[in-house]
């Protein structure tokens, strides 16, 4: 989809990856609004992207359905719709199996899975009715395949990834189009704290190759290539080898994933 003169509404923009995403859209002739639980946050961020037209702030939580939907319609009367719409928010988080807190499971699937489902829900029927647009939901390379201590939010992202697949066969023939994009490491403050981040990628970097992705309206927008490639071969893998592979990555300082997640 053409992002020139485009509707786009970003979840989670206040920071992190969904802020990265605002200036190049804005480059790009697209209308922006910005959607984030920390309304303060929020409406500063907003205030440093006016480019003419202003960045549009409604604050909100994802794991609240009817606020979602209550968001999306003051998005709709501000903007006159939503063209495209990038399901971004997310939280991470270490789940170990040794100290099972399912309650903190959940957590993680309220904000990375519901919230995206939430949010999909809510500009659906003005998709529908118009017979076009665009969703955009942010997952993980963690959510391919099982890895240790990622049992939330690598669930959480291969939860995304099956769903919004599955969306697409329904939603293609009505002109809605559906991509997932599957980052590694994405250089943001939720990375902070991880250690190896394995082909680590600049958020203005990841912002560009998201928007590339989306206005040639791909299924799948993966980064960065060389990590990628590896985890999807790894994901064809017969299980004893790649148990294996990953045994040993953990013993040698693991793979990253294991403290707070790319988002």
């Amino acid at each position: 989809m053409q992002l020139k003169n485009a509707r786009v509404w970003v979840t989670g923009g206040a920071s992190g990856m969904g802020e990265a995403l605002i200036a190049p859209l804005l480059d790009r002739g697209a209308r922006v609004a910005i959607t984030d639980r920390r309304a303060e946050a929020l409406a500063v961020t907003a205030s440093r992207y006016t480019r003419g037209q202003p960045v549009v702030a409604v604050p909100g939580d994802v794991t609240d359905r009817d606020a979602m939907h209550a968001v999306v319609a003051q998005v709709e009367q501000a903007l006159g719709g939503i063209d495209i719409a990038i399901l971004n928010a997310g939280i991470t988080g270490q789940i170990s199996a040794l100290s099972l807190d399912v309650a903190s499971i959940k957590r993680v699937f309220d904000v990375n899975f519901f919230g995206a489902l939430y949010g999909l829900e809510a500009v659906l029927p003005g998709m529908l009715q118009r017979g076009s647009g665009q969703v955009v939901a942010v997952a993980s390379l963690a959510g391919y395949r099982g890895l240790p201590k990622m049992a939330g939010y690598g669930a959480s992202k291969a939860a995304l990834i099956h769903a919004f697949d599955s969306f697409r066969f329904e939603l293609a023939p009505r002109g809605i189009q559906v991509t997932l994009v599957t980052p590694g490491f994405v250089r943001t403050e939720m990375t902070s704290s991880n250690d190896p981040r394995p082909a680590i990628v600049d958020a203005a970097v990841a912002a560009r190759i998201i928007l590339d992705g989306v206005a040639d309206g791909r299924h799948e927008v993966h980064f960065p290539a060389r990590l990628s490639w590896l985890i999807k071969a790894l994901r064809v893998l017969p299980y004893p080898i790649y148990e294996r592979i990953i045994t040993a990555r953990e013993r040698r300082g693991g793979l990253g994933f294991h403290h707070d997640a790319p988002h």
